[in-house]
């Protein structure tokens, strides 16, 4: 049932968000505005497109989710590869699971290695500057 799912969801995002799929869209609006002056702008005329609207967001807003959450999952694999196989800390992998507080501390103590980093590499870069006027 998940795989099903899983190949509707996709297939229905990638239809919907495609360039024909939004012309249809457009002109059924403009099919439905036209027709105002036969229906008398009615209540009901008004009812048609609330309705319809309504009912197609609800259902998209399922089947978009379901595809970000695959995307997500599968691109935070893809990340969890890369840092096992890499000189990357292996703490990284999962922190997606983290709370917010707990992502906000790694996240300032990664910010912190990133200026000790850059003030090593400065520093490192005077002296290879100083050392070259000393020789020139």
């Amino acid at each position: 049932m998940d795989r099903i799912f899983a190949k509707f969801a996709t297939a229905t995002a990638h239809a919907t968000g495609s360039p024909l799929a939004f012309l249809l869209c457009v002109v059924a609006v403009v099919v439905w505005a036209l027709s105002g002056p036969l229906f008398g702008f009615s209540e009901t005329w008004q009812l048609v497109i609330n309705t319809g609207t309504t009912i197609v967001t609800f259902l998209m807003v399922f089947l978009i989710q379901n595809t970000q959450n695959r995307d997500g999952a599968a691109l935070q694999a893809k990340l969890d590869e890369i840092i096992l196989f890499t000189d990357a800390e292996n703490e990284f992998v999962g922190i997606e699971k983290l709370t917010d507080k707990e992502l906000e501390e790694l996240h300032a103590r990664c910010e912190k290695a990133a200026q000790r980093s850059n003030a090593m590499l400065k520093s490192a870069h005077q002296e290879r500057s100083a050392r070259k006027q000393r020789t020139t």
